[in-house]
């Protein structure tokens, strides 16, 4: 069957919580912003990462970058008020409201997966640039993934998906090892993440466990296109525990390990994808702990993708935080990296060619990350993590390894079609 499900309608009914007054079209937010040029961002989504990533622009402000925060927009009016008081700037309960500010020329959204894709529409359609959290769409929206790519292509916006692992020069120095023949046809890598602790108590607080549905508290806005729900604590705060909200390891941490290793090896859409896992340590929640991916490509290249949130061991060689690998495998050479500053391109038996090592020449930042799409916002060059090419195929990838756990089949891809056959 094909996998579509995707009701936009729906999604906008249920966000409207405040009356629009205004029409947003690209052609009134398009201007580009100039090499001095002051730019405003706005943030969609006030929580935990929302908030991290309000001080990272801070300290770029303060570092002398040419940027301001300019509003913030939340669903939930205690978490918006705190984000108000602390930055001193415009609250909007609608993210639609902010998108019509003019000072707003970028955006940064935060919010639950689920709500990704349609915020990153509204935001390319209203002639913004868009910095989003990974995963960039839930692991059920494959149809909205492929709307969101072809939207950021026909607008021509920036769009960075918050992989920060990409700012690690080691990614790009090895893929251009790759380009050049360093280990000739590459045939296989490995990569994961490994760590302990999963998305329950210890994982997600509730800010307040008394709180109640009504007009501080948009429980239709956060359902969004999920299933309609009764309002739960636990399932507004510790969304990441479920399935209606997201997708466990193969989503949340997944996109860190996949992100590099697609862009060394150059390849695009998966062939097919087949996947193991379950809930083997924590009972509280829905979404898996452990989760193991097979990837083919029809570059004929395998990509294992391996994890479990109930050990914290990367394995020799690791580069990542906490990643496993990558170990990039060629016809004629393998590709590792040691420590914190080499990368090692060992020859194959038989192969006449000498051993090398080579520096990497900077290490991964957030800070940095953010910088580069704060620079490609004013030079209209392609980010490190560019969500219309490089995000939509390891979303694919990820989205069809939940599929193919799901439905205990494997999850094929049909390339001329755009979509995911099981």
């Amino acid at each position: 069957m094909l996998w579509q499900k995707v009701n936009r309608r729906q999604f906008l009914r249920r966000s409207a919580g405040a009356a629009m007054g205004a029409t947003l079209t690209a052609a009134s937010f398009s201007r580009a912003a100039g090499a001095n040029d002051r730019i405003g961002v706005g943030f969609i989504g006030c929580g935990g990462r929302g908030s991290a990533h309000m001080n990272y622009v801070n300290q770029l402000k303060q570092a002398g970058e040419a940027v301001e925060l300019v509003a913030v927009s939340d669903l939930y009016r205690r978490r918006l008020d705190a984000a108000a008081r602390r930055t001193g700037v415009k609250a909007y309960s609608d993210h639609r409201e902010l998108l019509a500010e003019a000072k707003v020329d970028v955006v940064c959204i935060a919010t639950p997966d689920h709500h990704h894709g349609y915020q990153v529409i509204d935001a390319v359609r209203a002639g913004k640039d868009v910095y989003c959290e990974k995963p960039i769409t839930h692991w059920r929206q494959f149809e909205l993934t492929k709307k969101m790519a072809h939207e950021v292509r026909k607008h021509k916006r920036i769009v960075q998906v918050g992989t920060q692992g990409m700012s690690d020069m080691a990614w790009h120095q090895a893929a251009e090892l790759v380009k050049e023949g360093a280990i000739g046809q590459p045939i296989h890598a490995e990569c994961g993440y490994f760590r302990i602790g999963d998305w329950g108590e210890r994982g997600m607080p509730i800010d307040d466990p008394n709180v109640k549905p009504g007009p501080d508290l948009n429980w239709e806005a956060f359902l969004a296109d999920s299933p309609k729900r009764p309002f739960s604590v636990s399932r507004f705060f510790r969304w990441r525990m479920y399935w209606d909200y997201a997708g466990g390891p193969s989503t949340d941490l997944f996109p860190h390990s996949l992100t590099p290793v697609v862009h060394i090896l150059g390849v695009g859409f998966p062939s097919t994808v087949v996947a193991t896992g379950g809930k083997f340590r924590y009972e509280e929640r829905e979404v898996p702990d452990t989760f193991n991916m097979l990837i083919d490509y029809p570059e004929k290249i395998t990509v294992a993708v391996l994890g479990t949130q109930g050990n914290d061991y990367q394995g020799a060689g690791s580069r990542g935080s906490p990643g496993r690998g990558p170990v990039i495998r060629g016809w004629e050479g393998t590709i590792t990296f040691e420590g914190t500053n080499i990368i090692v391109v060992r020859p194959q038996p038989g192969v006449e060619r000498k051993e090398r090592q080579v520096a990497i020449k900077s290490g991964e930042s957030v800070i940095e990350h953010w910088r580069n799409f704060l620079k490609c916002c004013r030079t209209r060059e392609k980010p490190w993590s560019p969500i219309e090419d490089l995000g939509y195929h390891v979303q694919t990838a990820l989205q069809m390894g939940i599929l193919s756990l799901r439905e205990k089949t494997a999850a094929r891809f049909d390339r001329e079609k755009e979509e995911i056959v099981l």
